[in-house]
């Protein structure tokens, strides 16, 4: 493409607007669908199929395949103590260097975490799994730090709960896959068999993580991406050190909108780790590679119906809000109590219970566990479409999402340490209904604060605009940002 010196600019996506004509070059079809904030997050999600989707198509067969959970526990809890300390510090490197780039760090380190379950499974080699847990820590650290951020921040507003029930959606199909080839492998064995699955499970699914870095390079940063209206969100590289972007992050968390959803950070996934010893203790091979695969149908049901839900024009935000958190409390709740039950149940038999699908009370057991896989996909769909209803920016979403990140990753990282401790599975499945109860007065503090339309706090720190100003402007760009581009 030729240039005019001062009389012409060039775009990033290959338009280019004339000083003096105002004359466009058109931008292809491909270009526009390529640079969408559709065809990214699509990119995304499958990079998190590849990632996180099979990290947990493993740790919900209980134990990450394994015979006994105690291990793998510790392993997940030195992955979450790291991701507590990288999740800022990559949110702060996404806006210093970029979050393609981070991105692509957070595809490095999955893939070595399955191959230690392989070895540890076939050999007994135990130090490889506690590596495996660092490795996954630092690539989680980056690649939750940035994902969340290109999700909610691609796109335009209205389209958040989509694009959010699509990323999380597709990244449960890595669940959903990987499940279905666990369920292949193991579905012939003796009902009465716990044990762990055979080894041949992990080589498909770390081969599936291998894709997740040639995928990163298909991203567009954002200063590329055209959005419906033809705008794009600004470069958030520009003008950034790292003592501002970190002085920043400190003055996000303490806004009263990120410090009162901290409880519930910490606390709404606790019964995952109980969730990986019920499996364990309870529940034949064949019936913990079933309960893997009905886990992901049931979540990817929630990111479908949430995703749907929440882009509804007929409720203002603040009434979905309210709709919600009110229909997951009562709903955690009663499952907390039906599954108290249950365990009740199964660890005061004798002789040990083992659930198989073909012996009866096989469905009670079963149906708790996939009613809280259900809540817990919900509960996380809703505390992201909470962060996007508050922020707008892409920069300030990204720091927003590191500090999501960061305290899940504290309540992911006791909770699995609880888990490794050999505690009784009632006492672990007691704390976890106990610290799910403590996350309500404050959730339900936030959710009243819930704004028709997100702020956009690089317009307010730039003066000469107030919160509820830029809140009734919503997702309008800059002038400066809008592109010239013909269909």
């Amino acid at each position: 493409m030729s240039t005019a010196g001062q009389d012409q600019k060039v775009i990033n996506d290959g338009a280019v607007i004339e000083s003096q004509g105002e004359q466009t070059k058109p931008v292809s079809w491909f270009t526009r669908w390529y640079r969408s904030p559709l065809f990214n997050v699509i990119i995304v999600g499958l990079i998190s199929f590849t990632q996180p989707g099979i990290w947990s198509a493993l740790n919900n067969t209980g134990a990450g395949g394994q015979q006994e959970p105690y291990l793998v526990n510790a392993s997940n809890s030195l992955t979450f103590g790291i991701m507590v300390f990288g999740c800022p510090l990559f949110g702060i490197l996404a806006n210093k260097i970029g979050v393609k780039k981070v991105l692509i760090i957070g595809t490095l380190g999955y893939a070595p975490y399955s191959a230690s379950l392989y070895v540890n499974n076939r050999y007994g080699t135990e130090w490889f799994v506690l590596f495996g847990g660092v490795t996954c820590g630092i690539a989680a650290s980056a690649l939750w730090a940035s994902e969340g951020a290109i999700a909610l921040g691609y796109g335009d507003i209205k389209d958040r709960g989509k694009f959010t029930g699509i990323w999380l959606g597709l990244r449960e199909l890595g669940q959903l896959i990987g499940s279905s080839i666990q369920m292949s492998l193991n579905a012939g064995k003796d009902s009465s068999t716990r044990g762990k699955v055979g080894y041949t499970t992990y080589l498909v699914l770390i081969a599936l993580q291998c894709l997740g870095l040639p995928l990163s390079f298909l991203l567009s940063p954002p200063q590329k991406v055209i959005r419906s209206d033809g705008t794009s969100p600004r470069d958030p590289t520009i003008g950034k050190t790292f003592r501002e972007e970190t002085r920043k992050i400190w003055a996000l968390m303490k806004r009263k909108q990120m410090y009162l959803l901290i409880p519930i950070l910490v606390g709404f996934q606790w019964n995952t780790t109980y969730l990986g010893i019920y499996m364990t203790k309870y529940f034949s091979v064949r019936a913990r590679a079933l309960g893997s695969l009905t886990a992901g149908i049931a979540a990817t049901f929630a990111n479908i119906f949430w995703g749907w839900f929440y882009d509804l024009k007929c409720f203002s935000r603040p009434t979905l809000a309210k709709i919600c958190w009110a229909s997951f409390v009562v709903l955690m709740l009663g499952s907390f109590g039906w599954q108290v039950s249950n365990e009740k149940l199964y660890g005061d038999s004798n002789p040990r219970i083992t659930l198989d699908w073909d012996l009866p009370g096989f469905g009670r057991g079963f149906a708790s566990m996939v009613m809280l896989r259900f809540l817990n996909e919900s509960h996380y769909m809703f505390v992201y479409w909470i962060v996007g209803a508050f922020f707008d920016d892409i920069e300030t979403l990204t720091l927003a999402v590191s500090i999501v990140r960061t305290f899940e990753s504290v309540g992911s990282c006791i909770s699995f340490g609880i888990g490794a401790a050999k505690v009784p599975p009632m006492v672990n499945l007691v704390i976890s209904f106990a610290m799910f109860g403590f996350t309500i007065p404050a959730t339900s503090a936030v959710v009243f604060m819930v704004p028709e339309r997100p702020i956009d706090l690089r317009k307010v720190e730039a003066g000469g605009i107030s919160e509820g100003e830029t809140g009734s402007v919503g997702a309008s760009e800059d002038s400066d940002e809008k592109r010239a581009v013909k269909a």
